[in-house]
């Protein structure tokens, strides 16, 4: 997965890289070349005393010196922007993915995972991606080159690199082979602490009014300890390796000093060839050395790698369709034909032999016990769900065919969760309708009786509203999502519960406004009181995922026992209170 991964995005890049490739080889042949040149000056300058060869060599070293900085530091820029450009459209290419994916995807992954491979992972994938520019070209020349270099110089002691190299290849392999594990389990740790901070975060109000601030920390606690005990058994390891390849180095350099020594005396090396034989030993450990570096990052990459091409590789199951049919009818015309609802691997269907329909200017409302899928119905007319049996037709054609960009515009919804975004109340509002004035604004507001707060707010429309809405209360955040569906003037109004944090006195204003607002649209409402739908057009009941149900609310309380007895129940409520 890490290799089709790179492939995949580098391949971009095909210009950096070649200029990284040409540059790494020049700084590389300089690099290998200054030893030889250090040991004619020591044999054939030093020795002599030919000064001026001394200083004309010497001069030919600092140009080539020059030229190794020059090109390694224009070979890491163009790898660093090939690599950095990768990371970029790998994040840009998850975010649409994710995008795309509907309820169930992202209920799989989990949002805290889908958070940490967009980030975390990518940025792994990334620091795999510029190293690599600058080592896998460096490493295997120099240490090939290395040993040619050295075996041209002094063959006679050149046998010692053929045992170290081996020997630190050998155990390098073994200590990254037992790394592999670790960096799998250190990324389901980060996910893990991910998820409890986020939770403990989103849900800090409730963990303060139930007094749970020391369970939460005990939570986290465990989720903390976790990573940290997977980190460290990494890093342990990580530990053995630096202090490996220096004693398989400075042994090496013990080795090649005494049995140097010894050709020296015996006159077969001079000492500008032991020099030189030196700085080759210690240009291949080093090609080692950052070969073993760049293999160490590899295995966390290429865990990185197999969760990022997971998401990458997952396709939607709301699936837009090859030839679009555009919806040329009256698409606040809705029609369930026998519909059903499955989740994959479920015993039953959440939703079964579904089958109704709406008018434009009438409103549909959808009751039903806790479970009954009343969300799950609300969430297949846009498609953030897809039916798995019957249909569902919007303007008389199916949304399965037609474009899901096009369907979405003729559908305002307000989730049961009403939820903001960073930005002003003006940002939020015309998150319905991107080129929305600020008097279209006021007059959605206005209809969602929440100009008032709105105007009472410091900056007024320039307010500025937290993520998720937090700087606002749970009323005033409804009716800013209802200002939000009515600027967009669609065919289809989706009220999920849309109503529930508010008084009883503004839900009336706030229906009182809306029938003039909605008159040609199709309005379905999913409710809690039955006394805010007594005068809806039709009632459909659920019960268990199927209708129990449908017809006026006179009609149901005469038909429907399951109706009666939720309405004789809130009735008993609100008399006792």
């Amino acid at each position: 997965m890490l290799i089709r991964l790179l492939r995949t995005y580098l391949a971009r890049y095909a210009l950096n890289i070649a200029a990284v490739v040409g540059l790494q080889l020049v700084a590389t042949a300089a690099m290998l070349y200054l030893p030889t040149l250090n040991a004619d000056i020591i044999d054939d300058g030093v020795a002599k005393g030919d000064t001026g060869y001394i200083l004309s060599t010497g001069g030919w070293m600092l140009l080539i010196s020059a030229a190794q900085v020059i090109c390694s530091v224009s070979a890491m820029y163009f790898g660093a922007r090939a690599a950095l450009g990768a990371g970029r459209d790998i994040r840009h290419d998850l975010m649409h993915r994710v995008d795309d994916f509907s309820a169930r995807e992202v209920g799989k992954f989990g949002a805290p995972s889908l958070i940490t491979r967009t980030t975390n992972d990518v940025q792994q994938v990334q620091l795999l991606a510029v190293m690599s520019m600058s080592i896998l070209v460096m490493a295997p020349i120099m240490g090939i080159g290395g040993i040619i270099m050295g075996m041209r110089i002094a063959l006679s002691i050149s046998w010692i690199l053929v045992v170290a190299v081996p020997v630190l290849g050998i155990t390098m392999g073994l200590i990254i082979s037992r790394m592999i594990p670790g960096f799998r389990a250190m990324q389901a740790r980060i996910d893990d602490v991910n998820r409890v901070l986020r939770e403990q975060i989103t849900g800090i109000r409730v963990v303060r009014a139930f007094v749970r601030e020391r369970y939460e920390t005990q939570r986290f606690d465990v989720a903390n300890r976790s990573l940290a005990d997977a980190s460290l058994r990494v890093g342990r390891m990580m530990a053995l390796m630096f202090p490996t390849v220096m004693l398989i180095t400075n042994l090496t350099l013990i080795a090649v000093l005494w049995f140097g020594g010894k050709q020296i005396d015996s006159g077969n090396v001079q000492i500008g060839d032991l020099t030189a034989m030196i700085s080759y030993v210690m240009q291949i450990m080093m090609s080692v050395m950052m070969a073993s570096f760049l293999a160490m990052m590899a295995p966390r990459a290429g865990v990185c790698a197999d969760r990022i091409c997971e998401v990458l590789d997952t396709e939607t199951s709301v699936k837009p369709p090859i030839d679009p049919v555009p919806i040329t009818g009256d698409p606040a015309i809705v029609t369930f034909d026998d519909a059903e609802f499955r989740y994959p691997g479920a015993t039953a269907p959440v939703l079964s032999g579904i089958g109704f329909t709406t008018a434009p200017g009438t409103t549909t409302a959808i009751v039903g016990s806790t479970g009954s899928g009343k969300t799950t119905l609300i969430n297949l007319i846009p498609r953030l769900l897809d039916v798995t049996g019957g249909a569902l037709s919007v303007g008389g054609v199916d949304v399965r065919d037609a474009d899901p960009d096009e369907l979405r515009h003729h559908i305002g919804l307000v989730p049961q969760r009403a939820y903001l975004f960073s930005g002003t109340v003006a940002d939020n509002v015309r998150q319905g309708k991107i080129d929305a004035t600020d008097d279209e604004i006021w007059e959605a507001l206005e209809i969602a009786q929440a100009a008032d707060f709105v105007r009472a707010m410091p900056d007024g429309l320039d307010t500025d509203v937290s993520q998720g809405g937090t700087t606002v209360s749970g009323g005033q955040r409804q009716r800013l999502a209802i200002a939000r569906a009515l600027i967009r003037k669609p065919s289809i109004y989706l009220f999920d519960d849309s109503f529930s944090a508010l008084d009883l006195a503004t839900d009336a204003r706030l229906r009182a406004a809306l029938a003039p607002a909605t008159r040609a649209a199709a309005v379905i409402v999913v409710a809690q009181r039955i006394s805010t739908i007594t005068g809806a057009d039709q009632i459909v009941v659920l019960d268990r995922g199927a209708i129990a149900g449908i017809g006026t609310h006179d009609e149901l309380l005469a038909t429907c026992p399951t109706y009666a007895e939720i309405a004789e129940s809130q009735l008993a409520i609100g008399q006792a209170s």
